[in-house]
């Protein structure tokens, strides 16, 4: 959480518990509830929702907790605006179903919102909801694997695929590189952090292996070896414990 929200943060919290603890307990009879009231019982799941976003200059780039909250409520509100009552009167389970129906559209409100303002990667609407389905972890391994890996294969210069013009939008670098950053200092140790950090240039000009041996005081005969092994290691380990959702979030 950004440190300038968290007075607010703390205000929410306390103003949403007391709002809680005045709310009328009708218990699974749902159409007893007046709107506001519906709006409240379920303003925990917008919290539940929001906390899946980071807001670590990652994705969510400029927006706070609170922006998150914000927009998650928005959602929530209109959800509960188009309720089919008599959907919801069929269902064995009404609690699980207001909350799948709650869920889904306050991760959409805060997904937009978030699509709006993190910079100049766009991707369709349409292509992303057809990714977020794939939940396996072929997404992540090409997501790493072209920043990291990709750095070290090298091209023919008669290839004639080296002479098409690259007319893709560019990335937002700032954002990209504080995304990966986290990630890594999430996931990684020490000297698998380097390795990456300084072989991309997140934050510096990008090192040869020779210089981030050196740098890591990678001593012998098989110092390159050991930096490629490291380099390897480090990107599996992303691969292995990043969440798809978490690229998706950031593309």
């Amino acid at each position: 959480m950004k440190k300038y929200s968290i007075l607010n943060y703390i205000r929410y919290k306390e103003d949403l518990k007391e709002s809680l603890k005045n709310l009328p307990d009708h218990g699974t009879d749902y159409h007893k509830y007046t709107r506001d009231q519906l709006i409240i019982k379920f303003s925990p799941l917008v919290e539940t929702m929001g906390r899946k976003f980071s807001t670590s200059d990652q994705a969510s780039g400029i927006l706070t907790i609170m922006d998150l909250l914000q927009e998650g409520g928005a959602g929530l509100t209109r959800a509960v605006d188009k309720l089919d009552w008599e959907t919801l009167n069929k269902s064995e389970d009404k609690e699980k179903t207001l909350k799948s129906f709650f869920s889904k559209r306050i991760k959409g409100a805060i997904r937009r919102k978030i699509d709006a303002l993190r910079g100049n990667i766009r991707i369709p609407e349409h292509k992303l909801n057809e990714i977020r389905n794939t939940k396996d972890k072929k997404m992540v391994s090409m997501f790493f694997n072209s920043i990291f890996l990709s750095i070290d294969a090298q091209f023919n210069d008669d290839n004639m695929f080296n002479e098409i013009p690259d007319k893709s939008e560019p990335y937002n670098i700032h954002l990209m590189n504080a995304y990966l950053k986290s990630l890594m200092l999430k996931h990684l140790d020490t000297n698998e952090y380097e390795v990456l950090r300084l072989s991309y240039g997140l934050d510096c000009d990008k090192h040869s292996a020779k210089e981030i041996a050196k740098y890591l005081d990678i001593e012998g005969s098989g110092a390159y070896v050991r930096v490629s092994q490291l380099k390897k290691q480090a990107v599996d380990k992303l691969i292995e414990n990043v969440d798809h959702s978490q690229v998706l979030d950031y593309l």
